[in-house]
C-alpha cells in the first residue's frame, strides 16, 4: 500500500509539465487548481504556488494535513501554530522562500546534504515566484532565499534531515528520497513542459539538458552550445530529431510535441 507521502508526491510529478494560461503575448495566472479547491476559488488570476499545494494535498485525499489557503504567510503560520515547522528538508515536506517564507512554496521530493528537489507551482525554469506553471526544480539548502519547511503529520511519517526528527514522528536521515519514506521513486526524465512553454524563448536547464540528449544522439549541427538559452539552433537540432523519428512537413518544424519529446528521454535537471 502506498504511504501518505508517495501518495501526494505522485500527485505532484504527474503535474509537472502544466501550465497556466496564455493570452495577449503573456502568462496570466489562470490556471485549474483555484476552482477545483473549496475556499479559494477567489484566488484565479492571482500568484498560486500555494494554492497549487492546498489542491495536492486534497487531491492526494489528505486535505488535513496542509494549510488551505492561497498564502504563504498563512501556511508558514498554520504550520508554526501546530509546532511542526523546521529550518531542515523532509521528504513530503513544504519549502518556503523568501522574507518569512512569504514569497513562493513547493513540496520536498528529496534532498541530501547541499540541496532539495522540489516540486514547485507558479514558477519557471528559472525558479521565478511569478512563473507560467509546475516545474521539478533543484534548491540550494543555504541559499538565503530558502525559509524552511512545514511538516505535514503523514501516518506512516517520513525521513528528515532534522536532528530532533522524532518529535515530528519522523525519522532522522542525512539524506532521504521517497523511496527512503516507503514509495516509489521520482521520474527519471523531464516531463513534457508544454508546447507553448518553447515559444516564449525560455531560458532553462531543461533547454541544456535537451540540447546535449540531442548531441549524444548523434546530432553535430551545434556552433556552440548548447546552452540554457532556446535559440533556432536549439529549434534546428529539434527539427532533425523529428525528422529522425520519421516525421516530415509541419510535423518536423522544430517546436517539441509531447510524443517526440517522450521518446528523446530528456533526464532530469
Amino acid at each position: 500500500m502506498a504511504t501518505q507521502v508517495s501518495r501526494v508526491l505522485a500527485v505532484a510529478n504527474k503535474e509537472v509539465g502544466y501550465h497556466e494560461g496564455f493570452s495577449a503575448g503573456h502568462w496570466n495566472n489562470i490556471q485549474k487548481y483555484s476552482p477545483a479547491v473549496p475556499g479559494l476559488e477567489w484566488s484565479q488570476g492571482m500568484a498560486w504556488c500555494q494554492t497549487f499545494q492546498s489542491w495536492l494535498f486534497q487531491t492526494a485525499g489528505l486535505k488535513s494535513l496542509a494549510p488551505v489557503t492561497a498564502s504563504c504567510l498563512n501556511a508558514v503560520q498554520w504550520y508554526r501554530d501546530r509546532g511542526r515547522f523546521s529550518w531542515y528538508p523532509a521528504v513530503g515536506a513544504m519549502v518556503f522562500f523568501g522574507s518569512n517564507g512569504g514569497s513562493h512554496v513547493g513540496i520536498v521530493t528529496k534532498y541530501d546534504r547541499d540541496y532539495v528537489w522540489t516540486v514547485e507551482g507558479n514558477t519557471n525554469g528559472n525558479g521565478s515566484a511569478e512563473g507560467d506553471g509546475v516545474y521539478a526544480r533543484k534548491r540550494a539548502r543555504r541559499d538565503t532565499y530558502l525559509y524552511g519547511y512545514g511538516y505535514p503529520a503523514y501516518a506512516e511519517g517520513t525521513v528528515s534531515a532534522d536532528p530532533s526528527a522524532s518529535k515530528f514522528g519522523y525519522r532522522l536521515k542525512a539524506t532521504g528520497s521517497v523511496a527512503d519514506a516507503g514509495g516509489s521513486t521520482a521520474p527519471k526524465y523531464e516531463p513534457f513542459p508544454g508546447a507553448a512553454w518553447f515559444k516564449t524563448e525560455p531560458r532553462s536547464a531543461i533547454i541544456t539538458a535537451m540540447g546535449k540528449r540531442l548531441v549524444a544522439l548523434g546530432y553535430k549541427g551545434y556552433a556552440v552550445g548548447p546552452g540554457p538559452q532556446w535559440t533556432d539552433a536549439d529549434k534546428a537540432a529539434y527539427a532533425w530529431w523529428q525528422r529522425k523519428l520519421g516525421y516530415s512537413g509541419a510535423d518536423a518544424d522544430g517546436w517539441p510535441g509531447k510524443t517526440s519529446w517522450d521518446a528523446l528521454k530528456v533526464p532530469n535537471v
